[in-house]
Formats: C-alpha cells, sequence, structure tokens
C-alpha cells in the first residue's frame, strides 16, 4: 500500500482550530481531494460540501443535492481520521458515481476500492470505528431476555406511539425501561 497522495495534517495544528476554522479547513480538504480527482477525470463536477450529517453516519456522497454532507459533532471529535479517511473516502463516492455507468455500479465495489488504493493511497475500509455516542445519544433503555437496548428520542416517540420492536437475538418484544424502574 502506498502512503496516502493528500498531505496529511498536522495533528495539533488541527485540534487548535476552533469550530468555523475546522469547518473551512474540513471544505478546503474537499476541494483538494476535487482537485486530485480532476486530474484522472477533468470533468468531475465540484461537490458542494454541507456540515449536516447527525446519527452515526460520518459523511455521505449525496447526489442528489450535488455534494458531500459531513457530521460535523465526528468531525470536530476525530479530526485526524476526518481528513485523512473520511473526505477521500466520500470523494472517491464522487469520483466513481460521476464515471460513466457510474451510477450502476456498487457503493463499495471494485472501482471505488481501486480510487480509494490507486488515486488516494488509502486502505479501501467501508466504515469508520468512531466513538458515536456524541453524535447519536440514545438515552432509552429498552430490555428483553438477553440484553439492553438503546433508543434515539425519534425511535423512543415511535415505540410510545405503538410501534412494536423485537431482538434480533432473542426475538423478544423490547420493554421500556424507566429511569425509575433501573
Amino acid at each position: 500500500m502506498q502512503s496516502p497522495v493528500l498531505p496529511t495534517p498536522d495533528p495539533e495544528e488541527l485540534a487548535a482550530l476552533d469550530r468555523p476554522a475546522l469547518y473551512a479547513r474540513a471544505i478546503e480538504r474537499v476541494d483538494a481531494a476535487w482537485r486530485l480527482a480532476c486530474e484522472v477525470y477533468p470533468e468531475l463536477p465540484r461537490p458542494k460540501v454541507w456540515l449536516d450529517i447527525r446519527g452515526k453516519c460520518a459523511g455521505q456522497a449525496h447526489f442528489g443535492r450535488g455534494g458531500l454532507r459531513l457530521n460535523p459533532v465526528l468531525l470536530s471529535e476525530n479530526r485526524q481520521a476526518f481528513f485523512v479517511d473520511v473526505i477521500p473516502h466520500e470523494m472517491a463516492h464522487w469520483l466513481v458515481h460521476h464515471l460513466k455507468d457510474g451510477s450502476r455500479v456498487q457503493p463499495h465495489g471494485r472501482e471505488w476500492r481501486s480510487v480509494m488504493t490507486r488515486l488516494y493511497g488509502l486502505e479501501p475500509r467501508v466504515t469508520h470505528r468512531f466513538d458515536t455516542r456524541s453524535a447519536s445519544p440514545a438515552p432509552h433503555r429498552y430490555d428483553c431476555a438477553c440484553r439492553s437496548h438503546y433508543f434515539s428520542h425519534r425511535r423512543h416517540a415511535r415505540a410510545r406511539a405503538g410501534q412494536a420492536y423485537f431482538c434480533r437475538q432473542c426475538r423478544q418484544t423490547l420493554v421500556y425501561k424507566a429511569l425509575e424502574q433501573l
């Protein structure tokens, strides 16, 4: 495996950035990854960038909106990994999608893996390993026979409105445990 092609940012410099400067630097990194991709595919349109994803997803190439979406909470907590892995990962999706027949290829298929290794010099990892608790808090506890499950506010509201949820392991209905029951 070759070393990453995009320059590796200084972790101390990234750690010192306030929120607006970090977001501006992330947009600059997307632009650098795009310029590198344009060396291979000059017709590649420049993606817009939004820092609006919530939850466990670190990033997303959103073709309908015409750009890349990044999770601002996970970006703040995992700055180095975002700049080295997540932004090139999403730009690889952007590039592959715009190739001929790109909209028909598997999201993490051969073409995407090739862009990750040959263009960006990175191992083509499909998922991140970030701690997502602060980005996707799930404070509502539900129990079954084998373990506890934690629901987001949205899923909890659906359960309280009558939606039934089942454990994938033991197949039992999940039962809400209010704080006073613990």
